[in-house]
């Protein structure tokens, strides 16, 4: 049974996560023990429906013999907990090796990229997009002749500055020779959000009921996020991300953000999609509380960082510095950190510190001050600032000021 189709076809959404894989064009590298940990933490996000809601896109086994061999391990020690699938050329040789890696895996899947524009298919096989497109329909056959039990993706790459009518055909061919799902990239980021619904809509219309599109779009424009969404509004249910958004260049959607905007609020969600009368866009709701531990692991184990300005999962997320948002939280944030994501909210000294604020952090850390006590904290934390350049006042030297400032107080 193919789960991503059957999830696809019943409006369920499915992220085709590419962090392992695309993010290693981002100037990453996951080693394999990684990789396993990240898919099965992937996977717990749905818990027994991780399968059904994540396709682990796990490496290129082409790449290398390491490469292949880190595939290989994430199909054998992350079975169950997402569906594994292995990318290749269109190529028989990368074809079959793509399939070896995957072998024996329950809901295994390879995706197998096929340049879909004239400009791309002179590049990539030296041939016109319409041949490359052919050969592309010979090796489906071949890799479900070879092993049926493994799933077939195809990827068109380039597919934003492809013709759209060809794709709808290609689409048709490929999916009765046994494809699950077409996915239309992308590569070069290069759509803006109308153009990505315009051939999302003209390819489905062209395409038989039975085609199942996958979208798998770049962020160079910064539009990535955009894009997605309005992929997933003409209907698509199979949705590339990346966590951080590591990926070729400036990357793709982060996982982490397309996950909390079309799992954090149902009714929103709906409404962004157009389908508030739809189905429930899940087998299993998403355990969002999982997202920050993910992204840290990410960011610690490929060095891109979380910053203050990461949405939904940086070190900005749930923080309170200026006296009104300190008052009333709730006004100054789109969401509730702690009931959503397990973020509990913290109050962090800077120049910005009112006297209010410089209070509630003193008390945090054991002093109870007076109001002419605030007064004077609150501008040390002011003078402090400015005299180091730095915005944010650390606490502990923030404690030994308070030290000095209380001690003819509490002294007996």
């Amino acid at each position: 049974m193919d789960v991503v189709r059957e999830s696809a076809l019943a409006g369920r959404v499915v992220l085709w996560e590419e962090s392992a894989r695309d993010g290693a064009q981002g100037k990453t590298l996951m080693d394999a023990g990684f990789r396993v940990e990240l898919a099965r933490a992937q996977g717990r996000i749905f818990g027994d429906d991780g399968p059904r809601h994540v396709v682990f896109a796990a490496g290129f086994p082409a790449v290398c013999e390491q490469e292949f061999e880190a595939v290989r391990r994430v199909a054998a020690e992350a079975e169950g907990a997402v569906s594994v699938a292995a990318v290749c050329r269109g190529t028989e040789a990368d074809v079959r090796q793509a399939l070896a890696s995957v072998k024996g895996s329950a809901h295994a899947r390879i995706m197998v990229v096929v340049p879909a524009s004239e400009a791309m298919a002179r590049v990539m096989v030296h041939r016109t997009a319409r041949e490359a497109l052919d050969d592309g329909v010979g090796l489906v056959a071949l890799a479900r002749d070879t092993d049926d039990a493994v799933a077939v993706d195809v990827c068109l790459a380039d597919a934003s500055r492809a013709d759209h009518a060809l794709m709808a055909d290609y689409a048709n061919i490929v999916t009765s020779a046994g494809a699950g799902t077409v996915v239309l990239a992308d590569t070069v980021g290069c759509q803006l959000p109308a153009e990505t619904t315009a051939m999302f809509t003209d390819v489905a219309d062209q395409a038989d009921d039975g085609v199942v599109l996958g979208s798998h779009l770049h962020n160079d424009l910064g539009l990535g996020l955009a894009n997605t969404l309005q992929a997933a509004a003409t209907g698509v249910r199979v949705l590339s991300s990346s966590w951080l958004g590591v990926a070729e260049r400036s990357g793709m959607v982060a996982t982490e953000q397309l996950l909390f905007l079309l799992g954090g609020d149902p009714a929103r969600a709906a409404d962004v999609l157009g389908s508030p009368d739809g189905p429930s866009l899940w087998w299993s709701v998403p355990d969002l509380t999982r997202l920050p531990a993910i992204t840290r692991a990410v960011s610690a184990h490929t060095g891109v960082p979380l910053t203050v300005t990461t949405p939904i999962v940086g070190t900005g997320v749930g923080t309170i510095s200026t006296g009104t948002p300190f008052v009333h939280p709730e006004l100054f944030q789109p969401f509730d950190p702690s009931a959503l994501l397990g973020i509990e909210p913290s109050v962090v000294l800077t120049h910005l510190a009112s006297a209010r604020v410089v209070t509630a952090v003193a008390a945090r850390l054991g002093h109870d001050l007076d109001r002419e006590q605030a007064r004077s904290a609150m501008h040390w934390v002011k003078e402090r600032a400015y005299r180091t350049g730095r915005a944010v006042v650390e606490d502990q030297a923030f404690a030994d000021h308070l030290d000095v400032l209380t001690a003819g107080r509490d002294a007996p």
